[in-house]
């Protein structure tokens, strides 16, 4: 009988619900208790209800830190040529394809009602970072929505475009830019409807500055989309060890277990930065069949979806909450 278990991090450079009556609960594996979030009846953002945590700085200035790792660079660079061989060393990304896309098409759905049924995401625009050759930009754009993929390796980007240049209206929806994303946040604040970073933040410098850098670029009540490597000692035992060095599914040297992130630290680096989590779910891989599937347990891959605060709709819950002092104090003389 087969084993089945989750592969950790797909691979390089990729550097991936509770829903009731108008609600939405930040879940995380330990996350005691849960924090409960109203979604926002007129645009389907979400913000903090009265007396739910908040702690989010929403007046940056953007970064100047470096969130590249020249390290990473360097061990990527000899694959950048390599992104559409689906039978190669990105063979489990473009399976990943098969779970991710409708995971992120599905949520903006339900926060753009406006979609055309042929282009659901149709005037959303959308960034990919470290979109390496275009794997996860592609089919967003086949959706209709305007994708902005950004990557440092320049001969990542040359394979992108290539590959997109045989497909005119592809060609116009996606974008490729050969830059880190502190270089793009400058001129583009407030600028993007969701923004993707699946297989990423395990191979950045600093994943806080990282998620500084994306609030900035969101619009309020935007998107972020993650996926990542949970930190534990069955996703070294599984996804270094058997991975790359016993069955060679990824090149050994592609992860760094100490740089592999849990579900409650980027939960907590989320949530500390104007993000609410409004999603967490488990992945698992079956290697002998290249498939991935939803999983109930996040020890080894998972994917977030969190959420923009809106700082009007936060000013409005403060507000709230001092109004309602003034009657408590009263009530507690009578």
């Amino acid at each position: 009988m087969s084993s089945v278990w989750s592969r950790v991090g797909a691979l390089p450079c990729r550097v991936a619900v509770l829903h009731r009556a108008g609600h939405r609960i930040c879940r995380s594996a330990l996350c005691t208790p849960p924090t409960v979030h109203k979604e926002s009846e007129t645009n389907g953002s979400i913000s903090a209800v009265p007396g739910a945590r908040r702690n989010c700085c929403f007046k940056r200035r953007y970064s100047t830190t470096h969130t590249v790792d020249p390290m990473e660079m360097k061990k990527f660079q000899a694959w950048s040529a390599k992104w559409w061989d689906e039978e190669g060393v990105y063979s489990a990304l473009h399976a990943m394809n098969d779970i991710r896309v409708p995971f992120i098409r599905d949520i903006l759905m339900s926060k753009h009602h406006d979609h055309n049924v042929g282009r659901p995401l149709s005037g959303i625009r959308l960034l990919d970072v470290g979109c390496g050759g275009g794997l996860l930009s592609e089919p967003l754009g086949r959706l209709g929505a305007t994708v902005t993929g950004i990557d440092p390796l320049e001969d990542n980007i040359r394979t992108g475009e290539l590959h997109k240049s045989f497909d005119p209206v592809l060609d116009k929806r996606v974008q490729y830019r050969t830059c880190s994303l502190e270089d793009l946040v400058e001129h583009n604040m407030e600028s993007f409807d969701a923004v993707v970073a699946s297989e990423v933040v395990e191979h950045v410098n600093d994943v806080e500055a990282f998620i500084q850098i994306c609030f900035q670029v969101l619009k309020p009540g935007g998107s972020l989309f993650i996926t990542t490597i949970n930190k534990t000692n069955l996703s070294y035992l599984l996804g270094i060890l058997l991975a790359e060095k016993v069955m060679s599914i990824v090149p050994e040297g592609t992860h760094d277990w100490d740089k592999f992130i849990s579900p409650v630290e980027l939960e907590r680096l989320l949530e500390s930065n104007g993000f609410v989590v409004d999603m967490l779910k488990g992945m698992l891989y079956n290697p002998l069949m290249g498939s991935w599937h939803w999983f109930d347990d996040t020890s080894i891959n998972y994917a977030i979806h969190a959420v923009k605060m809106v700082a009007k709709e936060q000013s409005t819950d403060m507000e709230f909450e001092r109004d309602q002092e003034p009657s408590k104090t009263a009530e507690a003389s009578m």
